[in-house]
Parts: C-alpha cells; sequence; structure tokens
C-alpha cells in the first residue's frame, strides 16, 4: 500500500459529478493514470449506500496498492475496512473518526485557515487538506482563501502531509506550486475530462516537476 507521504496526487470519486453507475469504470481510469490515493465521497448517500459503493471500490484500489478513504463516514472505513477516513470541521473530533475507523486508519481533516490547519495537526490528523483555494462548484458555500498561506501553513507543519484543495485544474495547478504546495486534490477537472487517465497522467507529470 502506498504511504500517505509519497501521495501528491489526490483524486475523490464524487458522486456529485459521477453516476454510481459510472464509479467503476471512473476509479479504474484514475488508478490507470496514476493516481495517488482516491476519496469516495457522497453527500446524499446513506450508510449502507456508502458500503455498498466502498466495497465495490475496494478492491481495484487494493490491486493498485493505493489507499481508499471514505469522506464523513468513518463507520464505513471501518466496516468494508478501508485505509481511511476524511472528515470536515463539522464532523466530531478526530479521536471519535478514530474509534469507529478502526486501528490504524488514516484520519484526515478540512482545514480553510492555518489556526484551523494548526488546530488539526494539534489534535493528531495523519494529514490535512487545506483550501478552498479558488472558487469551487463542489462546495459553492465556502468563501475561497487564496494562495497566500500555502508556504506559511507548510512550514508550520513540516512532518503532515498537506493536501491543497479547491478549484485547481491544470490551468493554474502551476501558481499553486509555486506558492509553495507539495500535493494536490483535484476533483471537477478529473472527473469531467474527456479522457480521465491521461488529465490523471498529465497532473502527475506535472507534479513530477516539483521536488
Amino acid at each position: 500500500m502506498r504511504a500517505l507521504a509519497d501521495c501528491r496526487l489526490y483524486g475523490i470519486l464524487d458522486t456529485g459529478y459521477i453516476a454510481p453507475r459510472q464509479a467503476i469504470s471512473v476509479v479504474q481510469a484514475m488508478l490507470d493514470g496514476g493516481i495517488d490515493i482516491l476519496q469516495l465521497r457522497s453527500k446524499a448517500a446513506s450508510h449502507d449506500q456508502m458500503v455498498s459503493l466502498g466495497e465495490k471500490i475496494l478492491p481495484l484500489t487494493r490491486a493498485a496498492g493505493i489507499p481508499l478513504i471514505i469522506n464523513d463516514h468513518p463507520a464505513v472505513t471501518g466496516e468494508i475496512e478501508a485505509e481511511g477516513v476524511h472528515i470536515g470541521q463539522d464532523d466530531g473530533s478526530l479521536e471519535e473518526a478514530r474509534l469507529l475507523a478502526g486501528d490504524g486508519a488514516i484520519v484526515g481533516r478540512s482545514t480553510h485557515s492555518v489556526a484551523q490547519a494548526r488546530a488539526a495537526v494539534a489534535e493528531g490528523a495523519d494529514y490535512i487538506g487545506f483550501g478552498p483555494l479558488f472558487a469551487t462548484p463542489t462546495k459553492p458555500d465556502y468563501t475561497p482563501i487564496g494562495t497566500a498561506d500555502i508556504r506559511v501553513v507548510h512550514e508550520e507543519n513540516p512532518t503532515v502531509p498537506i493536501f491543497c484543495i479547491g478549484g485547481i485544474k491544470p490551468g493554474n495547478l502551476a501558481e499553486v506550486l509555486a506558492a509553495g504546495a507539495l500535493r494536490v486534490v483535484i476533483v471537477s477537472a478529473i472527473l469531467q475530462a474527456p479522457d480521465v487517465a491521461s488529465m490523471v497522467a498529465g497532473l502527475k507529470k506535472t507534479l513530477a516537476g516539483t521536488p
């Protein structure tokens, strides 16, 4: 299984973009392109629906040696024995998430400011999402925080993987990397690409050019 520290391109299978019937083919394309870590996100899904979809995806990610992260459902993580769970600011404590997700599970936290990032690291998050950097239809209610604090949050938390997120696309990825990002989450640009595998491969090539 790929180590979290070695993951740079974080993909999200979001059923807001992809119908469940497309999930398997899209996941396989992301894996074929070289995605480093994959999250399953379905805001409208029930626990049982998340279990069902997660159980279909997990064999693919396991075969590729890629961690599968479940969004918002630590109990689903524990039930299907996925590699981790991702929680937001309003989703309870990391301690509670760890209890439900199981021993050894990765627990990540969304953060929207340097202060929230600092708090998540102090709480013991295995990684943090930092954003949204730009306006994004994935989270239209969130105010973009821009790129100015990227370098600060990395300098303050050098040992914790930080995945910058929110409106990142091929056209602004270089700007995000130049601002100090080492890892990124990209959603719509991948899921809406005519050729998902080629899009992922191209993004990986860009990231490979950054130390």
